[in-house]
């Protein structure tokens, strides 16, 4: 039986109908949305980053009034991303870099063309040197759908109490979900902070769809890989970003394995022979080495992944962190929050019985993943295992107060308990002697 041919006319209609929605409403738009803005890694500059329906000029324009005119302009560039859905959507990616900020002085700013600019934002250029305390919010496993403890992050953040955030992979679960419509929702979510923080990433499971093509394409990261792995200074620290996907999705290359591995060995020799400037070496990268999660995950197993590298000896990362004396290791994943003793190769290294973070002799994990998400918080095994301080299954998100080159303040908010600090350490280390652990 053969359909009737007003059939076929009806389905091509639609099909036509449907490719050429780009799903913004109504017509295709050239106002700014998904305003977010990232460090570039040049002292006194700001990556401001947006996404408009149609192509049009890329424009900044800032300065130091809340009200009136903004006298300051820097113009960018534009990209088309075409998403790897079955619509093949299109989204025009613009950036722009503002530089020669004036350190730790509020801005006022807007984005966009004559065709349509964004409302006003307010940040404030990050302080210069290494001689001042940033405050971080640092988190992992954010959803568009269940975003538990974004409302409380947002509340912190209009009352100035961070200088950045390290998202630690997994964006709205996922981005290029519903031809990537979903990305574009995780976007309009967290511009509320992210225009007004420098919002610094690392790549997660749940962004590998098209070889990360939405990652790479939505954030504007330092370096020149794509926001797959960089580093920056900020104050007394050094914080390197990786991809711990290399060595989970290896029909993408396997050389990115150890292209990642070489760059982080050449990236942390700098960060040593520069200890005397900023004394912290900070990493983070998604999937953890360890972990005590009643799941099946790769940080549940003796030779996990990150930890061993490939065939459980090629290109594991525990060894070399602990040769190039990483201090703090940031983690996610795992929807909970958890903090490791110090630890090396199963190994508790604590400072004293008294002062386990003090003059710690490993490196101290820190997995929060709790943000919330559609996927809901991971459960913990019945027992913890020996190098495993505190386990905490609740919404939440961890406070970084990188105080000075010797003291760094760790705190974790339950968003459950409206706000309540369930866990607080402070790790400290004397400036003289050898930071490395070897």
């Amino acid at each position: 039986m053969h359909p009737l041919p007003g059939y076929w006319s009806c389905c091509s209609l639609l099909l036509l109908f449907s490719l050429g929605v780009q799903g913004s409403p109504g017509a295709p738009s050239a106002a700014p949305e998904q305003v977010h803005l990232s460090y570039p890694g040049e002292p006194g500059s700001m990556t401001v980053t947006w996404t408009t329906w149609v192509p049009t000029r890329s424009e900044v324009q800032f300065g130091l009034q809340p009200s009136g005119p903004l006298p300051l302009r820097a113009q960018g560039t534009f990209v088309p991303f075409v998403d790897g859905g079955i619509l093949r959507r299109k989204l025009y990616i613009h950036r722009v870099t503002l530089r020669k900020l004036l350190p730790g002085v509020q801005y006022v700013y807007r984005c966009g063309s004559a065709q349509g600019w964004s409302r006003r934002f307010r940040f404030r250029a990050l302080k210069n040197g290494a001689h001042w305390s940033p405050r971080l919010a640092v988190f992992g496993d954010l959803g568009a759908d269940n975003p538990k403890a974004f409302p409380r992050l947002r509340r912190d953040t209009q009352q100035g109490m961070y200088d950045a955030v390290l998202h630690v992979g997994d964006f709205a679960y996922n981005m290029d979900q519903d031809n990537a419509r979903v990305g574009d929702r995780f976007m309009r979510l967290i511009e509320p902070v992210a225009a007004s923080l420098p919002y610094m990433t690392c790549p997660g499971n749940h962004e590998e769809r098209y070889n990360f093509s939405n990652y790479k394409a939505r954030f504007s990261m330092p370096g020149d890989n794509e926001g797959l792995w960089y580093s920056w200074d900020l104050g007394p620290a050094h914080i390197i970003s990786f991809s711990t996907e290399v060595y989970f999705f290896l029909h993408y290359g396997r050389h990115l394995v150890q292209r990642q591995f070489r760059w982080l060995e050449s990236d942390l020799q700098k960060a040593n022979k520069n200890r005397a400037a900023r004394p912290w070496i900070i990493t983070m990268g998604h999937r953890p080495m360890y972990c005590s999660n009643a799941d099946l995950d790769d940080c549940t197993r003796y030779e996990s992944k990150v930890r061993k590298g490939l065939q459980g000896k090629l290109y594991g990362l525990e060894d070399l962190f602990y040769k190039y004396g990483v201090d703090l290791q940031l983690w996610a994943h795992e929807h909970s929050y958890e903090r490791l003793w110090p630890i090396y190769n199963y190994q508790v290294f604590n400072g004293s019985g008294e002062m386990p973070y003090t003059n710690p002799r490993g490196p101290v994990h820190i997995i929060t993943g709790s943000a919330g998400c559609e996927e809901r918080l991971t459960p913990f095994a019945v027992f913890p295992r020996p190098w495993s301080a505190v386990r905490v299954k609740e919404y939440g998100y961890t406070r970084l107060h990188i105080l000075n080159g010797t003291h760094i303040h760790i705190q974790q908010v339950s968003d459950d308990q409206d706000g309540k600090i369930v866990d607080d350490v402070w790790v400290v280390r004397p400036l003289f002697g050898r930071r490395m652990y070897l």
